[in-house]
């Protein structure tokens, strides 16, 4: 038994109240629960109660046996005074107040639903097979939960993922003084980085005062030699003419803009496609810097997905159609900025820039949000594709990330009591 599914059973009133009484043999009408406290002190604040002939106001406290009472050392605690009832699972002894009269007790376990309790355990039971485990506490029973509940379920995950990013974004904008450009500069720079050079494109992007973009940015090859400079990309000895120019120009705009890039993290190329080396990647956000000068403005109105697609439609400069890095030449290609890249960018920085500007404009935009995440590709992980197997729920990016909200927020921190699944699951 644990303690937050008490509170889970007493805060939703999941057991029988018709008839309930103390351990002392009063009964019990519940006016109110109480507003749930998630911090110290009493488990619920400012519940009514009617015990016996009495209306009582106060705060009710929620442990699994009564004699836990004095093992928290709450006896000596004055912000438990005020609590009117003890609700417990086991009564194993009694709980006086100060003045030595009895604090009044409800024992759950003789009012709750022998199916609610079933379905609670099996919810968190163990594997009888050794060596086995549950990848998701509800691994056995996801795949009947009802769809109309799932798909809410999603949606609400979805926006909380959302609101997760927006408090990045919001740090972001204090410490760019509200400058939404700069926020989207860092952000797309950090996201164009991907998992294994995303640390160090940030570090690229916090390095340079967007302002010094913004008066370079009509030129790609300054432009380019500005993020390859940062990134320490140009501290070599390598005999070719685009990468001496970039030398030259590096050096120039060191000087006039003060440049540093001491905090700078290192860029990585171990493992990586060629096609995501940060030479490639770092090309293309300069690429498009200095194709779309209001790129903050563009996207904040755009709203078709085919629309972003036209809006991203960059490439890498000229000389990375033979090359992938300084010195070795390759067959030649295009370096485009692909559409399934595009869907990562919205994912991870243009749907969640354009959710908290709206949030800050006081716009609801939620629609919008929905409508554009929907037209995406589900991502394809190791989390989408174990919770597809266990049902064929990841249609789009909004299911891939509500449900990547719901392994490392609730699964893994084993909140299905706060879970609508797992709510369905106890009360069927």
């Amino acid at each position: 038994m644990r303690e937050d599914f008490l509170h889970y059973i007493w805060k939703h009133k999941k057991f029988n109240i018709a008839d309930i009484k103390t351990v002392q043999g009063e009964t019990l009408f519940l006016v109110s629960v109480g507003q749930h406290n998630l911090n110290s002190g009493p488990d619920f604040f400012n519940a009514r109660i009617r015990i016996g002939d009495q209306l009582w106001a106060g705060n009710v406290e929620i442990h699994i046996k009564s004699s836990d009472w004095f093992l928290h050392n709450h006896e000596q605690d004055r912000a438990y005074d005020g609590v009117i009832l003890h609700v417990v699972w086991e009564h194993d002894t009694e709980v006086y107040r100060k003045d030595n009269t009895p604090i009044a007790t409800l024992v759950l376990k003789d009012y709750v639903d022998k199916e609610i309790l079933s379905n609670y355990e099996r919810l968190f039971s163990t594997p009888i097979t050794i060596g086995t485990h549950k990848w998701i506490n509800c691994e056995y029973d996801f795949k009947d939960v009802n769809d109309f509940v799932l798909n809410n379920w999603l949606e609400r995950l979805y926006f909380e993922r959302l609101e997760r990013k927006s408090r990045t974004i919001d740090r972001l904008l204090k410490d760019s003084k509200n400058d939404w450009e700069a926020v989207l500069f860092k952000m797309l720079a950090r996201n164009f980085g991907l998992k294994v050079n995303r640390e160090s494109f940030f570090s690229i992007a916090q390095s340079i005062d967007f302002p010094i973009v913004r008066k370079i940015r009509s030129q790609q090859g300054v432009l380019e030699a500005l993020l390859f400079g940062q990134a320490g990309l140009l501290n070599s000895d390598i005999e070719n003419g685009y990468y001496s120019s970039l030398v030259k120009e590096y050096k120039f705009l060191t000087q006039k803009f003060n440049l540093k890039n001491k905090h700078v993290l290192p860029v990585q190329f171990f493992r990586l496609r060629p096609t995501n080396f940060p030479t490639i990647r770092l090309s293309q956000l300069a690429s498009l810097y200095h194709k779309e000068q209001h790129l903050f403005s563009k996207i904040i109105k755009t709203e078709d997905l085919n629309e972003f697609y036209d809006l991203f439609d960059s490439a890498a400069s000229g000389f990375w159609n033979t090359h992938y890095n300084f010195q070795k030449e390759s067959k030649p290609s295009a370096k485009n900025i692909t559409k399934s890249f595009v869907d990562l960018l919205l994912i991870n920085t243009i749907l969640p820039v354009k959710f908290s500007y709206a949030k800050e404009q006081g716009r609801d935009i939620d629609t919008t949000i929905i409508n554009i995440a929907n037209t995406i590709t589900s991502e394809k992980n190791t989390i989408i594709n174990a919770f597809n197997g266990l049902k064929k729920i990841s249609k789009s990016s909004m299911d891939s990330q509500a449900l990547i909200q719901l392994k490392t927020e609730y699964c893994e921190k084993n909140k299905c009591l706060q879970c609508a699944i797992g709510n369905a699951l106890i009360i069927k």
